[in-house]
């Protein structure tokens, strides 16, 4: 059956605005609801987009945004949270918006579609998520994953991907930003494997499971082509901007004791729950699916992570010539 209309739960966000323009260009009728309308305004613009002013967490809430559609998305997701339990392996505990967005949101919008009869469900999880994981946010995910993966009377697929890069990350641009300012970075957990995925081709497999049959009852890894130390990615990035920077990986203990200053910090760019996941490779046992290929790292953090200004370039030209 064709799907005429879609509502993308966190369709305002990294992910999201890639997925909603994607739809709206096959002529798909999108609802975004957005908690302030203005921070959505890149996608007012998209035909067939209608950004609507809510709150998907209050009651009844869902259910109206759910109402008439074919199709739901729920790719609502943090990566910190308030402190809740001790974070220990096994441990079920965690913060309380860990338990707000990956928990009882992904319950809500299963409830959601059960009350307005909306068939289809594809939800974003997260690559390592599972009930025993050494930290609150990938327990927390497995938790969500689990309340969507046991809606059998749904048409359900799980995406879980690993880290995803693009324009406007938070992930290459943030170490772009400290080879700019710092004349030495110091990693911590430097040998932890990440397999990045390219914010393109995560919403093309989005979209793509959308009307494919066979991907209901599916969970689906996405990764990119090839993995990485932490290390590596940030050496990775120097030579991109054209920065000579020493890269110094940290201990387990200073790593430790870097996320606990870090998280204290306005913008937490890293905190002992982080320090945690790190811990499980974030890499895929399996292909990319639906037949795709996804882009390497290299084909194109370049395009946005290379300095634009004139003066910029000369850092990248020096690079270039070891000068």
């Amino acid at each position: 059956m064709k799907v005429n209309s879609v509502l993308v739960v966190g369709g305002s966000g990294f992910v999201g605005r890639h997925l909603v323009a994607s739809l709206a260009a096959a002529g798909i009728r999108v609802t975004v609801p957005s908690r302030r309308r203005e921070r959505a305004k890149h996608l007012i613009l998209l035909p067939t987009v209608d950004v609507v002013e809510a709150d998907v967490m209050a009651p009844g809430a869902l259910e109206r945004l759910s109402a008439g559609m074919q199709a739901v998305y729920n790719l609502v997701g943090i990566l910190h949270s308030r402190r809740g339990g001790r974070g220990e392996r096994g441990s079920n505990e965690y913060g309380p918006d860990f338990a707000r967005v990956h928990v009882e949101l992904p319950q809500a919008v299963v409830a959601a579609c059960r009350a307005t009869g909306v068939q289809r469900l594809l939800h974003v999880s997260a690559l390592g998520a599972a009930p025993n994981a050494p930290s609150e946010y990938l327990r927390s995910k497995s938790i969500g994953e689990h309340a969507v993966l046991a809606a059998e009377d749904l048409d359900v697929t799980v995406f879980r991907p690993s880290v995803i890069f693009g324009p406007g990350d938070r992930f290459l641009n943030q170490f772009a930003r400290l080879a700019r300012f710092f004349p030495a970075i110091a990693v911590p957990c430097p040998d932890a494997r990440f397999q990045p995925v390219y914010v393109g081709d995560v919403a093309r497999a989005l979209h793509y499971a959308l009307e494919d049959p066979q991907a209901r009852g599916q969970a689906y890894e996405l990764c990119g082509p090839r993995a990485y130390t932490l290390k590596q990615l940030v050496e990775t990035v120097c030579a991109l901007t054209g920065r000579r920077r020493l890269v110094l990986g940290l201990s387990p203990r200073l790593s430790y004791f870097q996320a606990s200053v870090l998280e204290h910090l306005p913008g937490k760019m890293m905190t002992r729950d982080n320090y945690r996941s790190m811990q499980v490779p974030n890499t895929c046992s399996a292909a990319f699916p639906f037949h795709l290929q996804p882009q390497a790292l290299e084909a194109v953090a370049p395009t946005y992570l290379m300095p634009s200004h004139p003066r910029e370039r000369y850092p990248q030209l020096r690079w270039r010539a070891r000068r």
